[in-house]
C-alpha cells in the first residue's frame, strides 16, 4: 500500500525520535514480529509492556507505533482519556479515519449509543392491548427520555408505554421489553444494556475491511493501569473467543501499564502473548543516550547515573541540556526539581515549566492561563515546552510525565502554600469563566439543558473542580461529591472521570481524604453492571455529601433500583430523597414513573404535577405528564400538556408523536397525521411513530400508505416480533388471511410468548376454516395471558360456531 504523505506533526515526531537510544532488544522483538506471518507459531498477537512509572513505557509504545507504521501498518493509540469500551472504540475509529479508513457503521452505532443511553429510564413497558380492533393493536408503546434523562433533577424524561402491573416482567426482562418497543430492533436494546455486544462485531468487521488494505493493523492501549479495569475483559473475550466474530489475522494488540497481565485471564495464552517487563536503562543505554547528546565527560556521566538511577525520562531531561560539568546538574542537596531546572538559565522558562505543571493537561488556551506570560511570547514558550522530554504530546493535549510533574507540584506546594492555593484558585476561575461561556452556548440548544448534557461544559466543570479541590480541598469536597452524583446520573463513564479527578486532586494536594474517595469510587464504578448503585451505596454510607447531595444520591439509587425492577425499594429511596429536599424535581419525577410502572396513575400524576409546579415550562416534565395522562385515558389533558411541550421545544419528536396518538384516539385524524409526519421528519427511524402512523392510515382506509409504513418498519426492525405482529394484524383486518398467518408465524418464531400474535393467528386460521389450528392458537394465547379478553371472546365465538 502506498504511503500517504506525512503530516507536519508526524514529521516533527519523526525528527524527535531520530535520537531514540536504548531499548534495542524491545524494539527488535517487536520489529521481528512483522517478519513472521500470522500462521507462523513464532508470531505474537499481543504484546504487554509493564513496569514502574518513569521507565519509558509510553515512549517505547510510541516508538513501536512508528515501527509499525514503517511496516505499512494502520495504527490507533488509546490512552487514559477514555473511560469505557465505547469510548475506546470511538478513539480507534477517529484515528483510522485519519488514515483513510472510515468506520461508518461503527460511527453510526456509536452515535446511536450516545443517544440511546439517555433513553433507558423512559423505555416503555411491554403489555397486551385491549383495543377492540384486535390483538397487537398497541402492544408496545415507547418514547425517548428527556435530555436531563433518567428521571433526575432538574427535569424528567418523556415516558411512554402501556402498563399492566400484573403482566410486568421482572428486572432486566422488563427493561429489555420496554426498550424493544422504542428502538429499531434487539441490537438497539443491547446498545443500552450491553453496548459492547452490538458495537464489537461491527468494530471487528470494520477492522477486517481496513486490514485487507494493509499488511498489518496494530492497536495500542497505553496507561493500562487505568483503562485495563474496563478494557481487559473485553479485549480478552474479543481475542480468545468467537463471541463477537472473527478478528483479522494481521492484527496485533499492544497494551502497556504498570502491572503485569492478569494471570486469571491471560495465563493460558502465553503462546501468543509477549510479556515485556521494562526496567530502568542499563548503564550502557544511559551512556549511549548521553553520548548521542554530546555528553561525554565521565564525571558528568557518573553524576547523571547517580541522580537518575537510569529512569529514561530523567536521563533524557538532563541529557537534553548537554551538561559539561557536574556542577551544571545541580547541588546534590537540592530537590530533584531544582536539579532538573537548574540547566534552564532563562527564569521565564523555568517559571513556565513549574506553572504549567499545575493543570492536568495543556492545550494552548490552558497554557496561556497557567503560564500567564505576555501574548507575544506565548507561542514560542509553548513550542519550547512541548519539546521537553518530560512532556508527552498526545496531539490534542500535552501531558507532563508523572515522575517529573509530581515533584514539581510538591515543590510549589511546600515552597508557598498560599501561592499554591492562589494559583489553583485563579485557574479554577479561568475554567469557570469558560464553563459559563459554554453554558450560554448550551442555552441556545434545547438538547443541552441542563448543561450536563453538553460535553464541553462537563469537561470544563471537571477541571474547574479539580483546581478548586487543589486550592481548598475540604471546602470544595462536598460540591465535588455532589457533582459526581450528577455525573453518574448522566453516564457511568462520566462518573469514572470524576472519580479519577478526585484521586488526582488528592495526590496533587497531598490530601488523603480526597485520594481515598477517588480510589473507592473508581473501584465501585469499575463494575459495569451495578457500578452506579455501588457508588451511591458508598456515598450514602460515609460522611461527605451535604443534604442536597444525599438527596440526589437517594434519587439516583432509586432510579437504579427501578431499572432493576425493584419498584418498592425504589419508592423508599425517592421518598427519602424528597424528605431531604422537598424541592428536588428529579425525585418527584422518578417517583411518578415508579408509581406508573406499578399501575398507580393517580399517584404518578400527583408527583408529575408537583414536578411541573417546581419546574414550570420544562418541556420534558410536560411531555412526561402528557404521556401518563394519555395512558390514564385523560386525552384532552394529555393534548394540552403536549401542546405546551411542543411550544417549548418544537424539535421534540416524542411529544409530537404522543400528541398524534391522542388526536387519533379523539378522532382528529388530520391533525394526528400532521403530527406523525412532523415527528418522523425529525426522527425518520422513530419506529413507534411509524407503526402508529400505519395504524392511523389503516383507520383512514389508506391501505397502501399503511402497508408502506409497515413494510418500512420491517426493514428497520426485521427481528422485531412487535412489528411483525402489527403487520400481521393489519393483514388480518384487511382480510388477507394467508399473509396474516405467515407474518404472525414469523412474530411467534421471534417471540414464542407473544400472546397477541398467537391470538391473531388463531383468528386468521378460523377465517381460513382451519378450526383445530385456530382453537390451538387461541388456547395458547389464553394460556400465556389468562385475562386476555379479546382472545377469550374469539374462542367463545369459535366454540359457539362449532356447536351450531
Amino acid at each position: 500500500m502506498a504511503q500517504s504523505r506525512w503530516s507536519m506533526q508526524e514529521l516533527i515526531r519523526q525528527r524527535r525520535r531520530a535520537g531514540f537510544v536504548g531499548r534495542n532488544d524491545e524494539r527488535a522483538v517487536f520489529r521481528s514480529n512483522f517478519d513472521f506471518p500470522p500462521e507462523d507459531e513464532r508470531h505474537r498477537f499481543r504484546f504487554h509492556v509493564h513496569g514502574n512509572a518513569g521507565v519509558g513505557k509510553t515512549f517505547l509504545v510510541r516508538e513501536w507505533e512508528q515501527i509499525a507504521r514503517e511496516k505499512g501498518a494502520l495504527t490507533a493509540y488509546v490512552d487514559e482519556s477514555v473511560s469505557s469500551v465505547p469510548e475506546a472504540m470511538a478513539a480507534v475509529s477517529r484515528q483510522f479515519a485519519g488514515q483513510g479508513h472510515r468506520f461508518k457503521g461503527l460511527d453510526r452505532l456509536l452515535s446511536a449509543h450516545r443517544e440511546r443511553r439517555h433513553e433507558a429510564d423512559a423505555a416503555a413497558v411491554a403489555t397486551l392491548d385491549d383495543e377492540p380492533e384486535g390483538p397487537s393493536a398497541g402492544s408496545m408503546v415507547a418514547a425517548r427520555a428527556g435530555l436531563a434523562g433518567l428521571g433526575m433533577v432538574p427535569g424528567v424524561g418523556a415516558f411512554a408505554g402501556a402498563v399492566d402491573a400484573a403482566q410486568l416482567a421482572r428486572g432486566a426482562d422488563r427493561l429489555r421489553a420496554g426498550l424493544s418497543a422504542r428502538f429499531r430492533d434487539q441490537d438497539e436494546v443491547l446498545l443500552v444494556l450491553s453496548p459492547e455486544r452490538v458495537l464489537t462485531p461491527v468494530l471487528l468487521s470494520e477492522l477486517s475491511d481496513a486490514a485487507s488494505a494493509a499488511p498489518w493493523t496494530v492497536l495500542f492501549f497505553d496507561t493500562y493501569e487505568r483503562t485495563g479495569p474496563f478494557l481487559d475483559g473485553w479485549l480478552h473475550e474479543m481475542m480468545t473467543t468467537d463471541r463477537y466474530g472473527a478478528l483479522p489475522p494481521n492484527l496485533v494488540v499492544v497494551t502497556a501499564g504498570q502491572h503485569s497481565s492478569d494471570a486469571h485471564l491471560w495465563g493460558g495464552f502465553a503462546d501468543f502473548v509477549t510479556d515485556v517487563l521494562l526496567g530502568p536503562f542499563t548503564e550502557g543505554e544511559t551512556r549511549s543516550l548521553l553520548a548521542g547528546k554530546g555528553v561525554v565527560a565521565e564525571p558528568v556521566i557518573e553524576e547523571v547515573l547517580r541522580l537518575t538511577e537510569g529512569l529514561p525520562v530523567l536521563v533524557s531531561t538532563l541529557a537534553e541540556q548537554r551538561p559539561t560539568d557536574p556542577d551544571d546538574i545541580g547541588d546534590p542537596s537540592a530537590t530533584a526539581v531544582e536539579r532538573f531546572l537548574k540547566w534552564e538559565q532563562d527564569p521565564v522558562r523555568r517559571s513556565v515549566a513549574l506553572a504549567c505543571a499545575l493543570p492536568r493537561s495543556l492545550n494552548m488556551d490552558v497554557f496561556r492561563a497557567a503560564a500567564d506570560c505576555p501574548d507575544g511570547e506565548a507561542d514560542a514558550l509553548f513550542g519550547w515546552l512541548r519539546g521537553r522530554p518530560f512532556v508527552d504530546d498526545r496531539g490534542d493535549r500535552l501531558l507532563y510525565h508523572d515522575l517529573v510533574r509530581e515533584p514539581m507540584l510538591r515543590l510549589q506546594r511546600h515552597r508557598s502554600p498560599r501561592g499554591w492555593a492562589e494559583r489553583h484558585e485563579r485557574l479554577a476561575g479561568v475554567f469557570g469563566r469558560w464553563r459559563e461561556e459554554a453554558a450560554r452556548e448550551a442555552a441556545r440548544d434545547p438538547r443541552y439543558f441542563p448543561e450536563w448534557a453538553y460535553e464541553t461544559w462537563r469537561e470544563l466543570r471537571l477541571e474547574e473542580t479539580y483546581h478548586l479541590l487543589c486550592s481548598r480541598p475540604l471546602v470544595a469536597l462536598c460540591g465535588a461529591l455532589r457533582d459526581l452524583v450528577v455525573a453518574c446520573r448522566e453516564d457511568q463513564a462520566i462518573g469514572r472521570r470524576w472519580a479519577r479527578m478526585l484521586e488526582d486532586a488528592g495526590n496533587a494536594a497531598d490530601v488523603q481524604v480526597l485520594s481515598d474517595w477517588g480510589r473507592r469510587l473508581r473501584e465501585a464504578l469499575a463494575d459495569d453492571a451495578a457500578g452506579v448503585t455501588h457508588a451511591m451505596d458508598l456515598l450514602l454510607a460515609r460522611p461527605g455529601l451535604d443534604t442536597s447531595g444525599r438527596s440526589l444520591a437517594h434519587a439516583l439509587r432509586g432510579r437504579e433500583l427501578r431499572k432493576a425492577g425493584e419498584h418498592e425499594r425504589a419508592l423508599v429511596e425517592f421518598d427519602r430523597a424528597i424528605e431531604l429536599d422537598p424541592r428536588l424535581v428529579g425525585a418527584y419525577s422518578g417517583r411518578g414513573v415508579t408509581h406508573r410502572l406499578l399501575g398507580d396513575y393517580s399517584a404518578g400524576l400527583a408527583d408529575l404535577d408537583r414536578a411541573d409546579e417546581l419546574a414550570p415550562d420544562t418541556y420534558w416534565v410536560l411531555a412526561a405528564r402528557g404521556e401518563i395522562n394519555r395512558l390514564a385515558g385523560r386525552l384532552q389533558e394529555a393534548v394540552a400538556d403536549f401542546d405546551r411541550a411542543v411550544a417549548l421545544n418544537p424539535m421534540h419528536a416524542q411529544s409530537l408523536a404522543c400528541r398524534a396518538a391522542c388526536r387519533h384516539a379523539l378522532g382528529q385524524y388530520g391533525e394526528a397525521l400532521a403530527d406523525f409526519d412532523r415527528a418522523l421528519s425529525l426522527d425518520e427511524d422513530y419506529l413507534w411513530a411509524l407503526v402508529r402512523r400505519a395504524r392511523l392510515h389503516r383507520v383512514m382506509e389508506r391501505w397502501d400508505a399503511a402497508f408502506a409504513d409497515l413494510d418500512r418498519a420491517v426493514r428497520l426492525a426485521p427481528d422485531s416480533a412487535w412489528v411483525a405482529s402489527e403487520r400481521g394484524d393489519a393483514y388480518r383486518i384487511a382480510g388477507r388471511f394467508e399473509e396474516t398467518v405467515t407474518e404472525l408465524s414469523r412474530a411467534i418464531s421471534l417471540s414464542p410468548d407473544h400472546a397477541s400474535a398467537w391470538a391473531g393467528r388463531g383468528a386468521a386460521q378460523h377465517e381460513l376454516g382451519r378450526h383445530e389450528e385456530a382453537l390451538a392458537d387461541l388456547d395458547r394465547a389464553i394460556e400465556l395471558n389468562p385475562g386476555y379478553l379479546w382472545a377469550l371472546e374469539r374462542r367463545a365465538q369459535l366454540d359457539r360456531r362449532e356447536a351450531e
